[in-house]
């Protein structure tokens, strides 16, 4: 009889979990698994089958398509730049905003739900306003020139000039990130013991001192966590760059995730499926190992 009604409830435990399980089989080990297999064939979405390339979609990438690889390489390029500037800017922006934020006992809530409201507006309106703000009559310019600062107003757009149009998008994507990072180091401030200051203060430690000894070593793993969303983000994020920009002007904004979406979608009726499921695959061994190496970091620290 137990164990009848063991088996019943087993049964009715199964068939609970069992849409889970499905939804996950179709959305992700189908859907993984039909792009690995994509990235060994050459394929335009409509003949109804696919030419077996092996790695030469890789390679094609990589080095051996003269069409293909010499955007690859600059758009790889164009992502590392991404990848070193969003998280310094956002570890350099966002944990002095959470030590002055931990300071203020006087309407802090406030002040974080000011701070946080970049992250809880739609990134789709944030980056069309941002795109308005900076078009050669938009705000930046405005208030530039109100100022007495003419000179450095771009006359034809921040996002129109090669040389600012990837540094702007860089600022963009760090002031969108800034409130999960000043969240998070907000976090670990207020969980450090206050006795280890204390002490630091009674030897002799300035709020400098303290600051760079102390308190930023047992921040250590919050700043590799922030370092890696925001790495994630910046190499499989294209949203920011196919909205504002679309990779122009001249391609000084091509990423990689937006070659990969150009590849798969602009490139319609072509065979670079595969090409850009290769493409995809290679951001996600490179994401795998700075996430290792992040790890490995951590851990000699700690």
């Amino acid at each position: 009889m137990a164990a009848r009604v063991r088996s019943r409830e087993a049964l009715t435990g199964y068939l609970f979990v069992l849409p889970a399980v499905a939804l996950f089989a179709v959305m992700g080990v189908y859907t993984v698994g039909y792009g690995l297999l994509l990235s060994f064939a050459r394929w335009n979405g409509f003949s109804p089958k696919w030419t077996w390339v092996g790695f030469g979609n890789y390679l094609d990438l990589i080095y051996n398509d003269p069409a293909i690889a010499p955007l690859v390489q600059g758009a790889a390029l164009r992502t590392l730049v991404v990848m070193i500037g969003v998280p310094l800017l956002t570890v350099l922006i966002g944990f002095p905003l959470a030590v002055a934020l931990n300071r203020i006992t006087w309407l802090r809530s406030v002040f974080r739900t000011v701070y946080f409201l970049p992250n809880v507006t739609a990134g789709i309106a944030l980056f069309y306003a941002w795109t308005y703000a900076l078009q050669p009559e938009g705000s930046i310019n405005f208030i530039l020139r109100s100022l007495g600062l003419g000179s450095l107003a771009q006359p034809q757009g921040w996002l129109g000039n090669p040389a600012t149009a990837l540094p702007t998008l860089i600022v963009v994507m760090s002031w969108s990130a800034v409130p999960v990072a000043m969240v998070l180091y907000l976090t670990g401030l207020q969980a450090i013991d206050q006795s280890l200051i204390d002490a630091a203060r009674v030897d002799g430690a300035g709020g400098l001192r303290t600051m760079t000894k102390i308190i930023w070593p047992l921040l250590l793993p919050i700043t590799g966590a922030v370092i890696m969303l925001n790495v994630r983000d910046a190499m499989q994020g294209f949203q920011i760059f196919l909205l504002m920009t679309n990779g122009g002007p001249g391609g000084h904004t091509l990423v990689l995730g937006l070659e990969s979406y150009n590849l798969a979608f602009v490139n319609a009726g072509r065979p670079t499926l595969g090409q850009s499921s290769a493409l995809g695959w290679l951001m996600f061994v490179v994401a795998l190992l700075l996430a290792w190496g992040n790890l490995r970091v951590l851990r000699s620290r700690t």
